[in-house]
């Protein structure tokens, strides 16, 4: 098998070969511009006789033909010192070519050389992006980027990664702590009545947790199904509807707007994305709270869905960790709370699947303000009155 150029060989070439082809096409070009240059001169020879004497004899024809000897002398030592010159000027351009690719190449192997010290225990390695900010730099810059996306991304998985495991591992630790202690000595049926109400309910936060982390895994992968016409006005309803029980418990006055906001997506994960929305109000809200559920579209076609409710007070400068699996809104970890702690975790992952974009906007008087926007549906959306409703303490709105 034929080795193949490198980079570095085949830029070298591609200089040579110009500098080859543009040095034969000035010498063609001298060439034949001396030539009809020389084949218009005239040469005059004048003999003269002195003394009155006879005329002189005339020329011979080897005399005539001289001239066009000398033409033909001339336009031969030409092409045989041009090509003496094209030669060398080759030979000089392949090794300048050479030292040129080299020199344009150089970012580029330190770019691999980069590549190939990185590893997922060491990303803290940048390349180097040095002067003039030409294409180069530019991809130096881009590669940088990239690493720094990367690393954050790695980091951000590991410390998913080990709250899960925490998470997991919290309830796994109640299981066998109430069997051990029910079982150490001899248990009575209350004590094992008691037991399997623990382990119950660590069974049904373990289940909380894995339905959370593969529900977030699909949202993140875009699984749920083909994306087809809905509108957000109609899952927000549906959401509230589900949430009418917890909405009546806590004694939560909600407020809905729902205009038409058609949009195209993955209906499973639009109704996730929708009911953790409404959920996370109704959960962090304090008792006789208020939530407001409005949808709706903007000029530029994009439809919108917002939830905003009281509750306690959240620091700005933290309020983008609340996307983070399992923080709440002091920025500490969930621990032991209704919810997996993975809410606004998967809604951030329906909405990038959707292309879409989530603002968390935290209210000086306590609770949150989220907005979802979504690329608009294809087609029309559906004409339908819009609904306002205004739902009393202890009750939820529908549509």
């Amino acid at each position: 098998m034929p080795r193949q150029l490198t980079a570095r060989g085949r830029l070298t070439l591609l200089l040579t070969a110009l500098v080859l082809a543009a040095g034969l096409a000035l010498s063609v070009l001298t060439y034949l511009l001396m030539r009809r240059y020389l084949g218009r001169r005239t040469g005059f020879l004048s003999l003269t006789t002195t003394g009155g004497g006879p005329p002189p004899p005339p020329l011979p024809e080897q005399a005539l033909a001289a001239g066009d000897r000398v033409r033909e002398l001339a336009l031969s030592a030409f092409l045989t010192q041009a090509a003496v010159a094209l030669a060398v000027v080759t030979v000089l351009a392949a090794v300048l070519g050479r030292w040129l690719a080299g020199r344009i190449l150089r970012p580029v192997r330190v770019i691999a050389a980069t590549a190939r010290r990185l590893s997922a225990d060491n990303l803290s390695e940048r390349v180097p992006v040095a002067a003039p900010a030409d294409e180069l730099a530019a991809l130096a810059t881009t590669v940088n980027g990239m690493l720094d996306r990367v690393q954050h991304g790695l980091r951000g998985q590991r410390l998913f990664t080990a709250n899960a495991a925490h998470e997991l591992r919290t309830p796994l630790a109640t299981i066998r702590t109430a069997v051990d202690v029910t079982l150490d000595g001899r248990p009575d049926r209350d004590e094992l009545i008691a037991m399997a109400h623990d382990v119950r309910e660590a069974a049904a936060r373990s289940q909380r947790t894995l339905d959370g982390l593969l529900l977030l895994a699909r949202s993140q992968a875009g699984a749920g199904g083909p994306l087809r016409p809905a509108d957000l006005s109609g899952v927000a309803g549906d959401a509230l509807d589900a949430a009418a029980r917890d909405v009546a418990a806590r004694a939560l006055t909600v407020d809905a707007t729902l205009r038409p906001a058609p949009v195209s997506g993955r209906r499973v994960l639009l109704e996730r994305m929708a009911g953790n929305l409404v959920g996370n109000a109704v959960r962090h809200n304090r008792p006789g709270g208020r939530i407001e559920v409005s949808t709706g579209t903007t000029g530029d076609g994009r439809s919108w869905l917002r939830v905003v409710n009281t509750g306690q007070v959240i620091d700005p400068a933290t309020a983008d960790r609340l996307v983070e699996p399992f923080v709440r809104g002091d920025g500490s970890r969930v621990h032991g709370e209704d919810g997996s702690g993975l809410g606004l975790s998967i809604v951030q992952a329906v909405v990038t699947a959707h292309h879409g974009t989530l603002r968390l906007t935290p209210l000086p008087g306590g609770g949150l303000d989220v907005t979802v926007h979504l690329p608009g549906g294809g087609g029309p959306p559906h004409p339908h009155p819009m609904v306002t409703t205004r739902a009393q303490p202890g009750g939820a709105s529908g549509r």
